[in-house]
């Protein structure tokens, strides 16, 4: 039986029209008449409010050795920077705040979940000098979480990094290279690294909300266009650019090298969005990508639909 979340997220989302004027009393300093949205229909809300959905501001963390209650195959997303400790972000803790306003040496970064597009995305914080901080909107556009800055409340595209709404409409965030593994991976790997530490919040970290989502036929909260090629519109996909991946193609052949880049599948992490607990899910494995040099790629692991909707000329390397 699906989460009775899902029945509350939809009577919300469906309760609230796309009209930007309905809106000007919860965002007085959001500047709708500058936006990249053709379509306000595209945008509803997604059931919480503004902050309803709270992001982490200076997370804490604990050295891998002094970690506990994490599953060996339970998902974390992964930062390693030259020169810096490598951390770990549990989805645990993400599925219930999507984003972690984080610095990591002088680099200020974003961590971003999309439980409903599986998107996790590191950006750097900066536009033109200036460090920004995110909150979750409450809105969706094409299932996908709306970010918002706090300091000029411009709306972002957690999927693409870029400004939809507001006066910084049609910036760019950078991507820096993450991906998603499972904690045992991480660790081995990197003993002397960090663990974001729980946050401080009444959640029970550690169950999904959103079971047995990504087994659904179809996506929530969105009725565009499905995925072309018989591609299920929930099977995971490793996008890099405008090319994506079926994980399913990945998980055959363990190793791909193609379009200027090599994806390596390995068994070991579990799907957060998948059993009642997120160490409980189905091993779905993990992603690496790199180029010709070994250097890590940025790309995301999401699910099909979201891909065909935000890159609907985008390349799918299926192999056939």
């Amino acid at each position: 039986m699906r989460s009775r979340l899902f029945a509350l997220l939809l009577f919300c989302a469906t309760a609230v029209s796309a009209d930007p004027s309905l809106w000007r009393d919860e965002w007085p300093r959001t500047d709708f008449s500058v936006t990249s949205i053709g379509n306000w229909s595209e945008v509803r809300s997604g059931g919480p409010p503004k902050d309803g959905i709270p992001a982490i501001d200076k997370p804490e963390f604990v050295p891998v050795s002094a970690a506990a209650g994490l599953g060996m195959t339970e998902a974390v997303i992964t930062v390693e920077l030259p020169g810096k400790r490598p951390r770990a972000y549990p989805l645990r803790y993400l599925i219930w705040h999507e984003i972690v306003n984080d610095r990591i040496g002088n680099r200020p970064v974003a961590v971003t979940y999309c439980p409903l597009c599986n998107s996790g995305l590191v950006f750097d914080r900066r536009i033109s000098g200036r460090v920004l901080s995110f909150g979750v909107s409450g809105k969706l556009r094409n299932s996908d979480m709306i970010m918002y800055d706090r300091e000029t409340e411009s709306w972002w595209q957690q999927a693409t990094g870029e400004a939809i709404v507001g006066q910084l409409t049609g910036a760019q965030l950078t991507a820096l290279p993450a991906w998603m593994e499972g904690w045992d991976q991480f660790r081995k790997r990197n003993p002397d690294g960090l663990v974001m530490a729980e946050p401080n919040f009444a959640r029970d970290y550690g169950r999904n909300p959103y079971r047995g989502y990504d087994s659904a036929r179809r996506p929530f909260l969105y009725d565009g266009a499905l995925p072309p090629h018989g591609i299920q519109p929930l099977e995971r996909v490793v996008r890099v650019g405008e090319r994506a991946w079926p994980l399913t193609r990945l998980r055959a052949a363990g190793r791909l090298s193609e379009a200027g880049v090599v994806i390596v599948w390995s068994a070991g992490q579990a799907s957060a969005l998948d059993a009642g607990r997120v160490d409980r899910g189905r091993d779905i494995g993990s992603i690496r990508v790199t180029d010709g040099a070994g250097r890590d790629v940025v790309h995301d692991v999401m699910f099909a639909f979201a891909f065909h909707a935000f890159w609907p000329d985008g390349i799918w390397m299926t192999g056939r």
